[in-house]
């Protein structure tokens, strides 16, 4: 067992300021773009400027971008969001294409959640008093003292008619209906 996740934040995932209700408000305040002119590992986050930088921008208005030159240090994308928060990807020897994707990771999420350690699977801000339900929650008590497989208890149990068991009922009326019309009017 690894206890490498000991030294993260706990926590539980959840939308900032119930983000999305309303409307959703994007969290990436600003991105910075640090890479070396000269480089070979920044060549990826360089064909990311040159080709794409300004689409980017303009698809997001609300997200300003700086690009900041760096001699012999390696290429970075610095993340800072609305809370606070910042977020640093080192992209040594990446491609323009992955340099797209981690943009568009940075921009659609609201805070570094990968080094967020989930405490449980499950989370509700209004716990119940009552405890969590179960499929036994409700069920009768005597079944703790049947045996199984029970033919009683492996019956189907219908409570209402089928789609299918409705259409045949009402052609049956129908036919009911034409043969009294019919004999009505012999």
């Amino acid at each position: 067992m690894s206890y490498s996740q000991l030294s993260l934040k706990s926590g539980f995932p959840r939308a900032t300021l119930a983000n999305g209700i309303g409307r959703y408000i994007g969290q990436l305040q600003r991105v910075t773009l640090k890479f070396c002119k000269n480089h070979g590992a920044s060549r990826g986050i360089r064909d990311f400027i040159e080709y794409d930088l300004i689409n980017y921008a303009k698809e997001n208005p609300g997200v300003v971008v700086y690009v900041k030159p760096r001699r012999h240090r390696g290429p970075v994308i610095k993340a800072e969001y609305l809370n606070g928060q910042t977020h640093w990807i080192c992209c040594r020897k990446f491609s323009r294409e992955d340099i797209i994707k981690y943009m568009e990771l940075v921009r659609t999420q609201s805070f570094d959640g990968s080094t967020l350690r989930l405490r449980k699977f499950w989370h509700t801000e209004f716990p119940s008093i009552q405890g969590p339900w179960t499929p036994f929650t409700f069920r009768d008590p005597k079944l703790n003292i049947t045996e199984f497989p029970n033919a009683e208890l492996g019956k189907c149990i219908k409570t209402e008619p089928t789609a299918t068991e409705e259409i045949i009922e009402l052609f049956k009326k129908q036919q009911i209906e034409e043969k009294s019309i019919a004999q009505l009017e012999e």
